[in-house]
């Protein structure tokens, strides 16, 4: 019975009704939100409902051979314009011209055998320098990211500790790994929080390790193995913002340059392009400013088709420095 009023009444609707409706159908299945499936509900083991991503994060790798001054982090800033001018996104680099160069040590650690990283699971450690020294504590992150949604959200990654942390959970923007001109996601559980938050702990040994993340519980092969320096290599962070974007509806972000080179030989890695959008509801992501974002994203893959590393992450060229090629699910 409901299916025949239903046919009834799309019979009744006018042609140019249904083609309006027909085309307001599809472009919401092909919007940039419509890509972001939803999540099934569910619960953590301790009743909480699942984290619900609230950033959408885009990113173009970059080869790093263009950057070698502060100055040539911004020329990435004209790549930006003819995109946005055509896509109809503002773009403004007004008020970063001087904004400082950032700086930061990262370092990544792991089994022997990469079995976080094959996991999907990223462990680093972050410290901030200023005016060439450390500033302020250095900083845990721990991720799970992957291309499932669903998987990503189901992954508990809240650490058990005595201080406060933060979780981020990210739908992250690339390019696909073999061409231009398409979209793949990502999606990243983060959790961060100042080392102190773990008191005396050797976090270099794994059964510590699953004390504060039960999540690698699944990962251990024995209470005694440890972990150490991915490829025995700490990254040294250049980081510059460059220029904010609007897409409007209130839709804006932050734009930024960043070259990752190992400490000491400052031999470049990698560089990336990023920007975010934080939402606390998915309803707040406009069809009209988010295929504006869609339109842009890959627009300014073609404009930075010479700058542009395919298949590549900041985190997989530092775990494939020595050859190695391990099983990322990115």
């Amino acid at each position: 019975m409901a299916t025949a009023i239903a046919a009834r009444t799309l019979i009744s609707l006018p042609k140019a009704k249904l083609a309006q409706e027909a085309q307001r159908k599809s472009e919401i299945k092909t919007s940039w939100a419509g890509r972001v499936p939803y999540l099934k509900p569910g619960r953590y083991a301790d009743g909480m409902p699942l984290h619900e991503v609230e950033y959408l994060s885009c990113k173009l790798i970059l080869k790093p051979n263009r950057f070698r001054s502060r100055k040539s982090l911004f020329d990435f800033a004209k790549v930006l314009r003819a995109p946005a001018d055509k896509c109809g996104v503002e773009f403004s680099t007004e008020d970063f011209e001087d904004a400082p160069l950032k700086i930061r040590e990262v370092l990544f650690v792991d089994t022997k055998d990469a079995r976080l990283y094959n996991n999907a699971f990223i462990l680093r450690r972050r410290i901030p320098y200023t005016d060439g020294f450390p500033s302020g504590e250095p900083e845990i992150v721990f991720k799970f990211r992957h291309p499932d949604i669903q998987k990503a959200a189901e992954t508990d990654v809240r650490p058990e500790i005595v201080g406060d942390y933060r979780v981020k959970f990210k739908c992250q923007a690339l390019p696909l790994k073999d061409q231009l001109g398409g979209i793949r996601l990502l999606f990243s559980h983060n959790v961060q929080f100042p080392r102190s938050h773990v008191g005396t702990n050797d976090v270099f040994q794994f059964k510590a390790l699953t004390n504060i993340f039960p999540a690698l519980t699944a990962v251990q092969h024995s209470p005694q193995e440890e972990i150490a320096l991915v490829n025995n290599t700490i990254i040294e962070e250049v980081l510059q913002d460059i220029g904010s974007l609007d897409f409007g509806s209130g839709l804006k972000a932050k734009t930024n340059v960043a070259i990752w080179r190992t400490r000491g030989e400052h031999r470049p890695l990698i560089g990336e392009f990023a920007y975010q959008i934080r939402f606390r509801d998915r309803k707040l992501l406009t069809l009209d400013a988010m295929q504006r974002a869609e339109r842009f994203f890959l627009t300014l893959q073609y404009a930075a088709k010479d700058w542009i590393a395919l298949n590549a992450t900041k985190t997989g060229v530092v775990y494939r420095l020595l050859g190695n090629a391990p099983t990322a699910h990115e």
